[in-house]
């Protein structure tokens, strides 16, 4: 582990199980940044997730990146279930809540974006939100009326799964909501986007000047 990292472990009292997560730590502000699909090999070690992390550890946000149940060291068996989904990222949450007492971002990859949305809907303590590709099917079916906080969608100029042109529709009444679009890159990161995509959390990020 690098950058201020340590091991952690976190309940998840309604299921009887402990996840694994990796804390970094940071002062002022804290994130929740979850993996993309379980099922299909999403886990806190993901590069995405990693940039996304360290671009936020750069502005000192302190940092909760976690295995779904039945993920690496994660106890439980995998599973797509958005309401399992949902109460392992809450639980997370909650472990960032009990360590700081600070405004929380919501920040997830794909599966973990969506997820992230959905808790952050209806958790007052997530302050703002960052979701890089958030597939589509996953996310336009949701109530947004109650959206409150600043948001920020990124995603692949050639995603598949979550195509800029309609994640611009999706955003296009949302307030205090940005989209980034990142050239050449598709769903995975795994050619090219990497570097920008951290430069886009990054910039977004930043403490708003006063």
């Amino acid at each position: 582990m690098s950058w201020h990292e340590q091991a952690v472990t976190i309940p998840v009292p309604d299921a009887g199980l402990v996840l694994d997560g990796v804390w970094q730590r940071g002062e002022g502000r804290a994130a929740v940044v979850a993996p993309p699909h379980p099922e299909y090999g999403g886990s806190l070690d993901n590069p995405v997730v990693n940039e996304i992390a360290h671009a936020l550890y750069r502005h000192a946000y302190a940092s909760l990146r976690f295995n779904w149940r039945g993920v690496g060291g994660s106890q439980g068996q995998a599973t797509g279930n958005a309401a399992a989904a949902e109460a392992d990222y809450a639980a997370a949450l909650d472990h960032v809540a009990r360590t700081l007492d600070v405004p929380i971002t919501a920040a997830g990859y794909s599966f973990g974006a969506a997820t992230a949305l959905r808790v952050g809907l209806r958790d007052a303590r997530v302050r703002r939100l960052v979701l890089v590709a958030p597939p589509v099917a996953m996310i336009e079916g949701l109530s947004m009326e109650s959206l409150a906080v600043p948001l920020c969608v990124v995603a692949g100029e050639l995603d598949r799964y979550a195509p800029p042109d309609r994640l611009a529709a999706w955003v296009e009444p949302l307030p205090r909501t940005e989209l980034r679009v990142i050239p050449g890159a598709d769903h995975f990161f795994s050619r090219s986007g990497l570097a920008e995509l951290a430069a886009a959390v990054f910039d977004w990020a930043a403490p708003v000047q006063t």
